[in-house]
C-alpha cells in the first residue's frame, strides 16, 4: 500500500537523472562523452547531435535539461549560433509530457484547460523553461568566450578538464548555476579589470578588407573613404588588437574569430 504523500521518507523519494543532450561534429568525441557520462550517477544522455542545426531541433523535441555544446561544429550554423537559438527557446509546459510521449489524449475541461494543467498557450502551471546550454570546448579565446556568454551559454568548460570536473559542471548547469573552467574565469577576470575597447562597425569593415589582402587605396576606394581615413583607422585597430603591422592584426582577428 502506498503511504500518504505526508507520509513518505523523503530520502526514498527517486530523483531524477539529469538529462543530456551531446553536440560535437566528431563521432569518436560523442562516443568517448557518452561512454563517460554513463558512468556517472544521475546523468543520462538523451540524445546526440552532430550539427548544430540539429543540436536546436533535438533541443526543442526532447527538453533536455543540459545541452553539451561544441563551438566548431563544421559547416551550417556553429556552437555560438545553436546556443543563441537554444536559449531562446519558448517555455514548454513541465507537467503532462509524459502523457504525450505515450501518446495519450489528454483530456480538457470545460475552461479550456488541460488535465495536466495547460492552458491554450501551451503553457503549464509548472513550466519548463529553455535548456541550459554548457559549451564545452578547447577553444578558449576572449572572443569565443564573450560570444558565448552572450549567446546565453550558462556555462564555459574545457576539454582538458578531468571528468569529476565535468560531472560537477553539468549538474551546476541544470540548476542554472554558471562554471567556468579556471582558464577560462581568469580570462573574464582579466577582461573585467581591464577591458580592451571594441571594434566599431567601420573599424571591422576595414578589418575584413584588410584580411583579403587589400592596400589601402583598394580599401578606400570599396569603403568609399579616403586613405588617410583608412590609415587612421588602422592606427586604432593595431592599438587595439595590440599589434603593430597588417599580417599581426588579422591573425589576431582571426584567433580571436572576428572576421566573418
Amino acid at each position: 500500500m502506498t503511504p500518504p504523500a505526508g507520509d513518505r521518507d523523503p530520502a526514498h523519494t527517486p530523483v531524477r537523472p539529469v538529462r543530456v543532450l551531446l553536440c560535437d561534429d566528431h563521432a569518436v568525441v560523442r562516443a568517448g562523452l557518452l561512454a563517460l557520462l554513463s558512468s556517472a550517477h544521475g546523468i543520462e544522455v538523451i540524445g546526440e547531435a552532430g550539427d548544430g542545426e540539429e543540436a536546436v531541433a533535438l533541443a526543442a523535441a526532447l527538453r533536455p535539461d543540459v545541452v553539451l555544446m561544441d563551438l566548431q561544429l563544421g559547416s551550417g550554423i556553429d556552437g555560438i549560433e545553436a546556443t543563441r537559438r537554444i536559449a531562446g527557446l519558448p517555455e514548454r509546459a513541465a507537467e503532462g509530457e509524459a502523457e504525450r510521449a505515450d501518446g495519450r489524449d489528454v483530456e480538457r475541461d470545460a475552461a479550456g484547460r488541460s488535465a495536466a494543467g495547460r492552458d491554450a498557450t501551451g503553457r503549464g502551471a509548472t513550466g519548463r523553461g529553455a535548456p541550459h546550454v554548457l559549451v564545452l570546448t578547447t577553444y578558449d579565446t576572449d572572443a569565443d568566450i564573450n560570444r558565448a556568454i552572450e549567446a546565453g551559454a550558462t556555462g564555459y568548460l574545457l576539454k582538458a578538464e578531468r571528468p569529476e570536473e565535468l560531472f560537477s559542471a553539468i549538474r551546476a548547469a541544470a540548476a542554472g548555476r554558471s562554471t567556468l573552467s579556471a582558464p577560462v574565469a581568469h580570462r573574464v577576470l582579466a577582461q573585467m579589470r581591464s577591458p580592451r575597447p571594441g571594434l566599431t562597425d567601420r573599424e571591422l569593415d576595414i578589418l575584413g578588407q584588410l584580411a583579403r589582402g587589400l592596400s589601402n587605396r583598394e580599401i578606400a576606394r570599396a569603403l568609399f573613404i579616403s586613405e588617410a581615413t583608412v590609415k587612421t583607422h588602422l592606427g586604432r585597430i593595431y592599438d587595439k588588437l595590440g599589434v603593430d603591422t597588417r599580417a599581426g592584426a588579422v591573425s589576431v582577428a582571426k584567433e580571436q574569430r572576428l572576421l566573418p
